[in-house]
């Protein structure tokens, strides 16, 4: 059972703007008759003209609107559906390239598209584009297709260019890619916010919630260990991921198959491997899982390697919790957490709040 949350706990949150709160509860404003997130960055109310309600549904129901800067009805920096289907487009045929023309004709502001991929991608859209476009053709040259094919096949007129471009992105030339590695990424939306998937050949090798303040970090990490480039774009192991995440959030599926790349140090695929030994519905604790592992004094060391796991869900490490029952911590928020293993039908206590 979750403990109670007081309103003014939720207040200090909403000064605070606290992400952890993120899907705890939802604001509404009494003076202005909208509702927010917690994270909005909007000006702070005063303490008396504010209520609080668990979901968007019960402050719709107060006759409350949403908010038009922190846009509470939207997923966690989720991706709007009409970029959604511009990216697909983009993923069925690489060697598309779209102008800012195009992007009008389509209904999009071109000065707004660039402003969102920059702050999702990091990167304009057009950049996005071009490395789709080199992410496709560095796939054909390292299965044998000739530099020349693979640049007119990705759109590009010269080979200069071409050249120029993929050298920007892998660090050689294309000629001497055969050697050179790829860690494909894609964005997933799902009905907790919006994620990050990461594959290589093997698997998936990271699955994070966008929002997640050691993403950066992990990224790079994946990137010097496996000497490879991390690039947007399609990989065979993304299909099946979706499918099983959208069961998985459905309440259909228990075990993933999606294949994984577990990369790490031998202590964290052990504590890592020992995770998938945890059933659905089930929680364990840091002692549990360091008795399992036949190490019973390395509790903090195997707290640790939780936390620094890059597959989310399917490598479950919210489902280790404190011996008190409580939730602890969660690299995507407690309130994920918390959502996880109440989907799960796992009991749990709350002792954030």
């Amino acid at each position: 059972m979750a403990s109670a949350l007081t309103d003014d706990r939720m207040y200090q949150a909403l000064v605070e703007k606290d992400p952890e709160f993120e899907g705890v509860f939802i604001t509404g404003v009494k003076t202005t008759g909208i509702f927010c997130r917690p994270t909005c960055t909007a000006r702070k109310p005063k303490r008396e003209n504010v209520e609080f309600f668990p979901g968007v549904r019960d402050a719709i129901a107060a006759g409350y609107r949403p908010c038009k800067v922190c846009r509470p009805m939207e997923q966690p920096a989720a991706t709007p559906e009409a970029i959604r289907g511009l990216i697909r487009d983009l993923e069925n045929d690489p060697s598309i390239r779209l102008k800012d023309y195009d992007l009008k004709q389509r209904g999009f502001e071109p000065a707004t598209l660039r402003r969102w991929f920059l702050k999702h991608h990091g990167m304009s859209f057009h950049a996005f584009q071009r490395m789709l476009r080199i992410n496709n053709a560095f796939k054909k040259i390292q299965n044998g297709e000739s530099v020349t094919g693979a640049a007119f096949d990705a759109g590009y007129e010269s080979n200069s260019g071409f050249v120029e471009g993929f050298r920007s992105i892998f660090g050689v030339t294309p000629s001497k890619s055969k050697n050179a590695g790829m860690i494909d990424c894609k964005r997933i939306e799902t009905p907790l916010g919006t994620m990050l998937a990461c594959a290589t050949s093997k698997g998936i090798c990271l699955l994070e919630f966008s929002d997640r303040r050691m993403l950066e970090t992990e990224l790079v990490y994946l990137s010097k260990r496996l000497n490879a480039t991390i690039v947007q774009g399609s990989n065979p192991h993304f299909e099946l991921l979706e499918k099983e995440l959208a069961a998985y959030f459905e309440g259909k599926l228990k075990t993933f198959t999606t294949p994984i790349d577990l990369i790490g140090s031998p202590f964290q695929l052990e504590v890592w491997n020992q995770l998938l030994t945890i059933p659905y519905g089930k929680t364990r604790s840091y002692k549990e899982q360091a008795d399992a592992l036949g190490k019973p004094l390395a509790i903090r060391a195997v707290a640790n390697a939780n936390g620094l796991n890059k597959i989310s869900i399917i490598v479950p490490c919210h489902r280790v919790i404190g011996s008190d029952g409580s939730l602890t911590g969660y690299g995507g928020g407690l309130w994920r957490k918390e959502k996880l293993l109440q989907l799960e039908g796992a009991p749990i206590r709350l002792s954030l709040f």
